[in-house]
């Protein structure tokens, strides 16, 4: 009895120390095709039950094993997290997670991790969604992704062909992590002194400005559109807004973005999605429920 009781706790133990160290991966395929860390721990959770009440025996390849299941239980998510976006209380943007120490967020590529781009991926059906994520970040072979997905391998690449093509057209051509971290100096330098002039030189035509509150007081309920207003808007709020804050560096999502203080305890994220055409984009996420990653960081100058 004692030894059965050792080896079933040993078989755990491997279990689990599979799990550990696939877990990376496993959380870069649920948070890319859901865009909410929350929602990708929650995957992780149940997948790691799977695992433990499965016969693990059976298995040879624990690392597909574990991708199919969080591929195909993400995917059950994402069929219903389109309504839960419809019923959110103003825009709704991805949950910005930190990836100062692990850029690629476990990926073999950094691919379908940018904000706006997983913005994007909202547009695709969660199958195309997932078949994208595996094949562009995680470099699975398509006969993996038709295994996943349960299609056939010629239906998989049908898949990561149509999402590829749905992408390309809605995509701004992107630019580099150091230009794009120099436009976000500019426009902050901008924005700071009310520069209404500047800030619409940087605004491409057709620039949003999207708040992501969640409801909470002081969060825009509508996104701006249009250069102009835009930078009307912004050069309005800084009398009020920027004096006296201290502004934190930090990346999210593998580009460049800064925490503005709020008040005494919560913090807003701010970053951009811009082309050589200019900023598209300027996302203010505020509601504290998508910050705890980034809450507490120490502060430093950009």
């Amino acid at each position: 009895m004692h030894t059965r009781s050792l080896e079933q706790a040993g078989a755990l133990e491997q279990a689990a120390s599979a799990f550990v160290e696939l877990r990376p991966r496993l959380f870069g395929i649920a948070y890319r095709m859901l865009g909410s860390v929350m929602e990708a721990e929650d995957i992780l959770q149940e997948v790691w039950l799977r695992w433990q009440n499965t016969d693990r025996s059976t298995i040879q390849n624990p690392s597909a094993f574990l991708a199919l299941i969080t591929t195909r239980l993400a995917i059950n998510v994402a069929q219903s997290a389109r309504a839960r976006r419809e019923a959110y209380i103003g825009p709704w943007l991805p949950e910005p997670v930190d990836t100062s120490n692990d850029p690629t967020l476990g990926a073999e590529r950094g691919e379908a991790l940018e904000l706006a781009f997983l913005l994007l991926l909202e547009r695709l059906t969660p199958t195309e969604r997932a078949a994208y994520v595996l094949r562009e970040a995680f470099v699975y072979p398509y006969p993996q992704i038709a295994e996943i997905l349960q299609v056939s391998a010629v239906y998989a690449r049908q898949l990561v062909s149509r999402a590829r093509r749905h992408l390309t057209a809605a995509r701004h051509e992107p630019i580099d992590k150091i230009e794009h971290r120099r436009l976000l100096k500019v426009f902050l330098d901008a924005a700071r002194t009310g520069n209404v002039a500047a800030l619409e030189d940087l605004f491409a035509a057709d620039v949003v400005s999207s708040s992501d509150g969640g409801g909470i007081a002081g969060a825009a309920r509508f996104p701006l559109l249009g250069s102009a207003r835009v930078a009307k808007f912004l050069a309005a709020y800084a009398p009020r807004f920027w004096p006296g804050t201290a502004l934190t560096g930090v990346e999210a999502n593998g580009r460049a973005a800064v925490l503005v203080p709020r008040n005494r305890t919560d913090v807003a994220l701010l970053t951009i999605d811009a082309s050589p055409q200019g900023i598209h984009h300027v996302m203010w996420i505020v509601n504290p429920a998508k910050l705890d990653a980034f809450a507490k960081r120490a502060l430093r100058p950009i």
